[in-house]
């Protein structure tokens, strides 16, 4: 799933044909462009920004999720979504350790430490398990 966000579309390379551009975007998850033109009437002098990101299917989102409840022992009634973020759940350290455990062994995939790190809420570590999956396939 894609998501586009900003106000208008620019690219900073206008050099780039737009298959060379799609090309070297289709392996990064989250792309910014900017641009300081001042083309488009409508919006004035100020620079525009795209932000093109890819989040993690529902899926595996609700997945991530309920592993995360598990791990943590929440309650029922506790909401997780991908804004979540583990310290506000309550884990500390050896807890999202173990949640990155309990992931890799759901998905079977393996997390470096370098990635693992980098996780702090349950939407990073659904789009990190989306990668990891697609570059295992």
């Amino acid at each position: 799933m894609a998501s586009i966000t900003g106000s208008a579309i620019s690219f900073a390379a206008p050099a780039l044909r737009r298959s060379q551009a799609v090309n070297k975007l289709s392996s990064l998850n989250s792309v910014s462009f900017f641009s300081a033109r001042k083309s488009f009437p409508s919006i004035g002098s100020a620079p525009l920004r795209l932000q093109i990101s890819c989040a993690a299917k529902k899926e595996t989102l609700d997945k991530v999720c309920e592993i995360v409840k598990k791990q943590l022992a929440l309650a029922d009634g506790t909401a997780v979504t991908g804004e979540s973020k583990f310290t506000e759940l309550g884990a500390d350290s050896l807890d999202t350790v173990e949640i990155v455990m309990g992931l890799e062994e759901a998905f079977e995939i393996s997390v470096d430490e370098g990635s693992a790190q980098e996780i702090a809420t349950v939407q990073d570590a659904a789009d990190l398990i989306e990668q990891l999956v697609e570059a295992k396939a």
